[in-house]
């Protein structure tokens, strides 16, 4: 097929209550990275249905009805399904790797390499991946506790309030803090103390933000700051400042309805062009500017960042769509 002439499906064809089911998808998504490919996941119960699905066991992925890890004479089972990686390490889903590489096989193009705008605000987003942890290793049960310890108390949780999260799930909570950093959904200090949780950030910022309730947060950086009342699903407002003017920037949430004071402020999305976690990137590049105009002069001021000038629906819809989903993802 051509991935021009058509979409490609992908359905994941487990048994009810398969527990890498979720795994698969969670690696699908990962690999495909923001491309916007229809994934299914289908349970089945019965060998008779594996016979006409083509499922060798659960988890079974296939691409447009063919199976890209299919093992010569493997036969239709309603039983567990065995992965082995390049080091034949056994998994019970295939690798975010594998899927990338049978992916690329089965014609998917490339997620484009380049310095476009797209990219800056996909930053903020882990490069299209979302900002919802795995359920895997326990990372999105400790990373959901650390959200709401923030949201309650405005500070970041000690390591020790996050134990029993970590120990319900086999783990220890550094172990998991510490995953969970290396795959920028939050940041460590040198000591392994949690010095930031998108959207929420344990020292202060340029943005502040009162959440509905009395709580107040720092946030991260203007985008994060706008997804905040999508993820808590309560009103909002929003105190920040023009880094050129100094003038004083409110974004106030209330009963669906958002207001922005000045109504000519906009957004710079922007990142330096280094890699790196989006605390050290881009954090401090997403900010609010009073004017069009005043935007234009901080890039003027700041050659090494490139970016984008976004208005405000545009912010407001990068900031709900990735931070909504955080707590809501069971």
């Amino acid at each position: 097929m051509s991935w021009e002439d058509d979409i490609m499906r992908i359905r994941v064809l487990t048994v009810p209550d398969c527990p890498n089911g979720p795994v698969v998808r969670e690696r699908i998504t990962t690999a495909l990275a923001g491309r916007d490919v229809e994934v299914e996941l289908i349970e089945i119960s019965e060998q008779a249905e594996a016979e006409r699905a083509g499922m060798t066991g659960s988890p079974t992925v296939l691409f447009d009805g063919i199976d890209p890890f299919v093992q010569a004479g493997a036969v239709a089972s309603v039983s567990c399904r065995i992965y082995r990686d390049a080091d034949s390490n056994a998994d019970g889903a295939p690798s975010v790797d594998d899927l990338r590489r049978a992916l690329a096989a089965a014609g998917l193009p490339e997620v484009a390499d380049d310095d476009s705008c797209a990219d800056v605000l996909d930053l903020v987003g882990r490069d299209g991946r979302g900002r919802v942890a795995p359920v895997e290793g326990g990372l999105r049960a400790v990373h959901q506790a650390v959200l709401r310890h923030f949201a309650a108390t405005g500070s970041a949780p000690e390591l020790a309030e996050l134990e029993p999260v970590a120990a319900a799930i086999g783990q220890t909570a550094s172990k998991v803090l510490a995953e969970l950093a290396r795959e920028d959904f939050l940041a460590l200090d040198r000591y392994g103390r949690i010095r930031a949780a998108y959207p929420f950030s344990a020292v202060p910022t340029a943005h502040r933000v009162a959440i509905a309730g009395g709580t107040q947060v720092w946030s991260m950086c203007a985008i994060d700051a706008l997804g905040i009342s999508a993820m808590l699903e309560t009103d909002t407002v929003i105190s920040s400042a023009d880094p050129v003017t100094g003038e004083k920037v409110t974004v106030t949430s209330e009963d669906g309805k958002t207001i922005w004071a000045p109504a000519s402020a906009v957004v710079f999305a922007g990142r330096r062009g280094c890699s790196g976690p989006a605390a050290e990137v881009c954090c401090d590049t997403l900010n609010f500017f009073t004017s069009t105009s005043s935007a234009q002069a901080w890039i003027e001021q700041h050659p090494d960042v490139d970016g984008q000038i976004v208005d405000r629906d545009r912010a407001e819809e990068i900031g709900r769509t990735t931070f909504g989903p955080l707590l809501t993802a069971s």
